[in-house]
C-alpha cells in the first residue's frame, strides 16, 4: 500500500533527528553539501570519513529525501535544506543558552520579564571565581562612561562605588532619575548620608521609592542600556550592555512602571 504523504506517524521526526545527530559526520556531510553538490570522493575528503562510511549516510538522506544524486554529484533537496538550517539554529540557541542561561534564570527569578529576544543582542560581563567583582567593576564603568548623559536607572543595592560613579556622573552635568526600594532607602540613610543628602539637594538628581522589592538592576543613557543581574545576595553577577530596540523598550517601560507607583525620595523622608 502507498504511504500517504500528507499523514505520517509522530514518531517519523524523532528518528530523523536522531539519525542527524546520532554521528558528527552526518551533520558534517549535509554541511557540506549545503554548501555545494558533491561527489562521494570529494565527500570523503572533506569530512575525513572512509568511502563507505559516506556512502551509508548519502543512502540513508536519499532515503529521507533529503538529497539526490544528480550527474554523479549528491545534490541537497529544498527537504534537506530545511533539515540543515533548522539543525544550524538549534546549535546557535544551544549555545546562546550557555553563554546567557545564568543571566536569563537570574532575571527570570527577579521578575524581570526580561525579553528572549534580548539574550543575544549585546555583550556581556560576569563575575567569575578569579574576577568575582568583573560586574560591579563594569557597571561603574560604564555609568563614568555615561556621565554628562540623561540617565535612568533602577537599583536593588545601595554601594560606595554606585555613589562614587553617580556623584560622577551629576558632577560631569549629568541629570540622573533612580528608582530604589524600601530596603535600599534605609541603607543608604544609615551608611550612606552624605550620597542620601545629595540625592535630597541635587536639582539634577531625581529619586523615587517603591514599594515594591526590587531584584534586579539597569540604567539606561543614550541609545543604550545596561541591565544587571544579581544573585541571591543582591551580588551583581552578570551586565549586559545593549543597544537593540527591544531592550530598550524593556528598560523604558520597566522605569515607568515603577515610577508611577513610587514616591519621590523627600516626601518619604518627610513622612519618617
Amino acid at each position: 500500500m502507498a504511504s500517504d504523504p500528507g499523514h505520517h506517524d509522530g514518531s517519523r521526526p524523532h528518528d530523523g533527528a536522531r539519525y542527524l545527530t546520532g554521528s558528527p559526520v552526518r551533520v558534517e556531510i549535509l554541511r557540506t553539501l549545503r554548501q555545494e553538490p558533491c561527489r562521494p570522493a570529494a565527500l570523503t575528503d572533506a569530512v575525513d570519513a572512509t568511502r563507505t562510511t559516506v556512502q551509508r549516510v548519502l543512502a540513508g538522506y536519499r532515503e529521507r529525501r533529503w538529497v539526490v544524486k544528480r550527474d554523479a554529484a549528491y545534490h541537497v533537496t529544498a527537504t534537506g535544506e530545511r533539515v540543515h538550517d533548522a539543525y544550524e539554529s538549534l546549535l546557535a540557541d544551544i549555545d546562546r543558552a550557555d553563554r546567557y542561561g545564568e543571566f536569563a534564570a537570574d532575571m527570570k527569578r527577579a521578575s524581570a520579564g526580561f525579553p528572549a529576544s534580548g539574550l543575544d543582542s549585546g555583550t556581556l560581563t560576569a563575575a567569575t571565581e578569579r574576577d568575582p567583582l568583573a560586574a560591579l567593576d563594569r557597571v561603574v564603568e560604564l555609568l563614568r562612561v555615561a556621565s554628562g548623559s540623561s540617565i535612568r536607572a533602577v537599583s536593588p543595592i545601595v554601594t560606595t562605588q554606585y555613589n562614587e560613579a553617580a556623584a560622577s556622573a551629576l558632577d560631569a552635568g549629568s541629570d540622573v532619575e533612580l528608582v530604589i526600594d524600601r530596603d535600599v532607602l534605609a541603607t543608604s540613610m544609615d551608611e550612606f548620608g552624605p550620597a542620601t543628602d545629595r540625592a535630597l539637594d541635587d536639582d539634577d538628581a531625581s529619586v523615587y521609592v517603591t514599594e515594591r522589592s526590587i531584584e534586579y538592576g539597569f540604567f539606561r543613557y543614550d541609545d543604550r542600556a545596561c541591565v544587571i543581574a544579581y544573585d541571591e545576595n543582591n551580588n551583581p553577577r552578570y551586565v549586559l550592555e545593549s543597544t537593540a530596540p527591544s531592550v530598550l523598550d524593556w528598560a523604558d517601560s520597566r522605569f515607568d512602571a515603577l515610577v508611577v507607583d513610587a514616591t519621590p525620595l523627600s516626601a518619604v523622608l518627610e513622612r519618617a
